[in-house]
Order: C-alpha cells, then sequence, then structure tokens
C-alpha cells in the first residue's frame, strides 16, 4: 500500500489517501498511521509547473536548462529557487514537466514531516495527481485543493488565474471514480519528484539478515564440499600409498630368502646385498677389476685369491721376474684401487709374493 499525505495549505491542515491494489482504501486528516511507503503531495500554489523539451542525454544536461527556464520565467533569485524535472510519457511529445519551489519552502516542508516522524519516498505537485488531458483542462478537487490541469500547464483554481491561464476555455470536471484510478495511477508513478539533488532522500543501510544467513550457510557449505573434497583425496592417496607399500613388500619378499618375513625391506634388501657382493666395491667388482690388470701384464700369474670380510682382496702372485710384480701394483692403482704389496722372493724361475687389493 502507498499512503499520499498532503501538505498543509491554507486553512486546511494534514490530509492523507491510501491506495492499495483494490484503489482507494482510506482517507483522513492529520498523520497516517502504520509503516506504509509514504508520498508527500506538496500545494499547488507553492509550486510553479512549466512544460518543455529538456536534453535527454543526461540528468545534468537536463537539470541545467530546466535552471536556465527557471531563472528566465521566475523574479526571485536563482539561488532560491529549487528546480526539479520529471519524466512525461513521450508517447504524443518530447515536453517534460518542470517544477519550480522555493528552496527555503522545500526545507521547511521537510522539516515539518520529520518532527511528525514522517520521511516520504517522494514528494509531488497536487497539480500532478490529476490525468494528463488529451485537449482542455480537467478540474477536480482533492483534499480540499481545487486543481486544474491542462496539457503544459497545472495550477491551484483561482479564478481570475484560472481565467487568464485557459483563456476562457471551459474546464471538464473529473468525475469521482475516474479521479480515484488517476490519483492512485499517480501516486504509483510520480511523473515527476521534488526530492532531487540538495533535498533527494538518504538512503540508510539496512543490514538484510536473512541475506546475511543465507550467505553463511551458502559459505558453510562451500568450506564443508571442500573440506569433504580434502579428505576424499587424502583418502585416495592414503590407499594408493598402502597399495605401493604392498607391492614393494611383495617385490622384496621375492629377493630375501625364502621364508624370511619382511619388516624393513629396504634394510634387508641392503644387508643381503652386502652379504652377496660384500663389503667394499664387493667381490665380483674387485675380483673382476684385479684379473684384467692382471690379463693387462703379461708374465703374470694368481696362484691364491682370498676375499676378507672388510672388503679387502688379497692376491698370491707370481711374475717371471720382479720388474712385472711393480707393473701389476701400478695397474691395479691405475683401476682405482689402493695396493699394498709384500716383499716377493725369488724362487726358481718365478718371482712370488703377496698384493692387498682394497678400495680407496
Amino acid at each position: 500500500m502507498t499512503t499520499l499525505l498532503f501538505l498543509p495549505a491554507g486553512d486546511i491542515g494534514f490530509r492523507w489517501m491510501r491506495f492499495g491494489d483494490v484503489g482507494l482504501m482510506a482517507r483522513g486528516d492529520g498523520i497516517p498511521a502504520g509503516e506504509d511507503p509514504v508520498i508527500a503531495v506538496a500545494p499547488a500554489d507553492a509550486v510553479t509547473l512549466h512544460w518543455a523539451d529538456l536534453p535527454t542525454r543526461s540528468t545534468a544536461q537536463a537539470t541545467a536548462a530546466a535552471r536556465i527556464l527557471a531563472a528566465e520565467a521566475s523574479a526571485a533569485p536563482p539561488g532560491e529557487l529549487h528546480v526539479a524535472i520529471g519524466q512525461e510519457d513521450k508517447s504524443d511529445g518530447t515536453d517534460r514537466p518542470i517544477a519550480v519551489v522555493g528552496t527555503a519552502a522545500m526545507r521547511d516542508w521537510l522539516e515539518m514531516l520529520a518532527r511528525v516522524g514522517v520521511d516520504p519516498v517522494a514528494m509531488v505537485p497536487a497539480p500532478l495527481l490529476l490525468p494528463r488531458p488529451d485537449e482542455g483542462y480537467w478540474q477536480a478537487t482533492i483534499a480540499g485543493q481545487a486543481l486544474v490541469r491542462g496539457r503544459t500547464s497545472g495550477f491551484a483554481d483561482e479564478t481570475r488565474l484560472t481565467e487568464l491561464v485557459t483563456m476562457g476555455q471551459s474546464l471538464t470536471p473529473l468525475a469521482h471514480e475516474p479521479l480515484d484510478q488517476a490519483i492512485a495511477a499517480a501516486a504509483l508513478s510520480p511523473s515527476l519528484d521534488l526530492r532531487q539533488g540538495m533535498f533527494a532522500r538518504r538512503r540508510r543501510l539496512a543490514v538484510d539478515w536473512r541475506l546475511i544467513r543465507r550467505l553463511a550457510v551458502l559459505g558453510v557449505a562451500i568450506v564443508g564440499v571442500t573440506l569433504a573434497i580434502s579428505l576424499v583425496r587424502l583418502a585416495k592417496y592414503r590407499f594408493a600409498a598402502d597399495a605401493l607399500e604392498a607391492r614393494a613388500d611383495a617385490l622384496a619378499a621375492t629377493g630375501l630368502p625364502r621364508g624370511e618375513t619382511v619388516t624393513d625391506a629396504d634394510r634387508q634388501l641392503s644387508e643381503r646385498t652386502g652379504r652377496v657382493i660384500g663389503p667394499g666395491l664387493g667381490f665380483s667388482t674387485t675380483t673382476a677389476a684385479a684379473f684384467a690388470a692382471v690379463r693387462a701384464v703379461p708374465g703374470t700369474e694368481v696362484t691364491a685369491i682370498d676375499f676378507a670380510a672388510n672388503g679387502d682382496l688379497r692376491l698370491t702372485v707370481a711374475t717371471e721376474r720382479e720388474a712385472l710384480a711393480t707393473d701389476l701394483k701400478r695397474a691395479l692403482e691405475a683401476a682405482g684401487f689402493a695396493v699394498q704389496a709384500s716383499v716377493f722372493q725369488a724362487s726358481g724361475n718365478r718371482v712370488t709374493g703377496e698384493m692387498t687389493v682394497r678400495a680407496r
């Protein structure tokens, strides 16, 4: 529902009319009760209305043009005038309504309404409650105010003023039912609002707790879904890791002695490898390098071999002459081993001795 609150004019105090979906619902004097939106109605004799073809590209341009027209048509200084522009139906023309009212009057009206606890959502001139006629003039009385509305005029119905403006044309009274319909239409969609510029309604920041609760629930849902996705991903990684660990244990079991329990596959395989290949570089690597060096030095041969628990390889070597023993030692050292040779002794036509080969 929307309530029209008519400002005091002359001897007439506050009056109001309330409209809903079914039209006029109630009317009365004084300040209406309830929380419905209120549209204030300014007295017709306090507002001057004009119609002009104004720029439509921006509100600032239209307002500037309206101020120039108001200054030319008013005797009051421009600084004391409040100019508001509206938007008329352009199906049959391009003229837009312009309302001119004293700045002091606007300030007094708003202060008066504030004292009675009313902050109107809009303020319209009383003549604009009448419909715009196709031709001639409409005449009606609303809330005790006699009003006249033409195509490009709207004013209080005063004998001399009316005759001057209408130039003797007859006035067509509006019937009761069409008048109520016109007022209801104007209340739902005012063609001009005086609350513009410095008098525009200040919007209050209201906390929409319902929206906040919905956003909170949505936020909790998003966090919950994200957490669920993370948990599922962690579980998936855990299952994959368990599967890999089980596979590694199965593979490790194939490299361990039959029947050995797998407790630490990496450590057990390292121990078994150490036992198989021996310490140091291992038996196979050290022995292969030693025999390669022996083959590289003609006239030398290995008569005995012993691989110690600490990774040392002890070779008993027989050579044709003592110099060949030295050549063999150098060949082993060139292969990357540390060689410790014993004293070689001559026996018959051979020189024999021992060499201990270990990794550097």
